[in-house]
């Protein structure tokens, strides 16, 4: 498996057909990295904001060297990332959706964002990120990706959000509040070129769920999701469907 250059991944042959029988089995851990040392190998790094300085990845560089999990090929060939991390390129650059889920008033042990990939065998690449930056990384059946999605965001019973009420005041007194961003994408060599993409906004006040979308007519503000008889879990599978 390759990394650190424009061209996708090279996959021994069998990999994904094993790994995938696997996930069915049960989760696969593929380890915790940080934002660093996924930016050297070019993994997950076109959905996060901000890139670490030269002397970071510099360190980032010596540390997965260290562990051997980045070799240098011959002279002129690709460097080849080994182990889990290169498992975790091979199947992000398979993947053309990221459902993005970024949650305020997590409490102590909890991520505060979740990456979810899907693959075409019903399986995701699923990051984690909590407060201090570290990547875990694992693949998981898609119904157990949003599991662990939906237990994640805020619940409870559906809020009455009528035409009247006002986004900013119930997110501002939120006990609890996520963004959901479901894109599409395709890859240019190992770059992802965003798409389409549509967003929920999810809000726990008083103990009841209210949940926003993007007015069809102005995107740029929120108005009531209409009830439609899905959960949260069930609205996030027909975003991911």
């Amino acid at each position: 498996m390759t990394g650190a250059d424009p061209a996708p991944a090279s996959v021994p042959a069998g990999l994904v057909t094993s790994v995938v029988d696997l996930v069915h089995t049960g989760p696969v851990h593929l380890g915790a990295y940080t934002i660093a040392e996924l930016t050297v190998v070019d993994a997950i790094v076109d959905f996060l904001e901000a890139r670490p300085s030269d002397d970071v990845l510099a360190e980032a560089v010596r540390s997965l060297a260290a562990r051997q999990m980045l070799v240098a090929g011959p002279p002129g060939d690709q460097i080849q990332v080994r182990g889990d991390l290169g498992i975790a390129v091979v199947f992000q650059q398979r993947a053309r959706m990221v459902l993005d889920a970024r949650v305020t008033g997590t409490e102590p042990g909890e991520p505060w964002r979740i990456l979810l990939l899907p693959q075409p065998e019903q399986i995701c690449l699923v990051v984690r990120i909590d407060t201090l930056g570290v990547h875990e990384l694992g693949l998981y059946s898609l119904d157990e990706a949003l599991r662990m999605v939906s237990a994640l965001l805020p619940r409870g019973p559906r809020a009455d959000s009528g035409p009247g009420t006002s986004p900013d005041e119930v997110l501002s007194s939120a006990e609890r509040a996520a963004l959901v961003t479901v894109t599409q994408y395709t890859a240019e060599g190992s770059a992802e070129v965003a798409g389409d993409s549509t967003d929920l906004v999810l809000a726990r006040r008083d103990g009841r769920l209210h949940i926003f979308q993007r007015d069809p007519a102005d995107h740029g503000a929120l108005v009531p999701s209409p009830p439609n008889g899905q959960n949260v879990r069930e609205t996030l599978a027909r975003l991911l469907a």
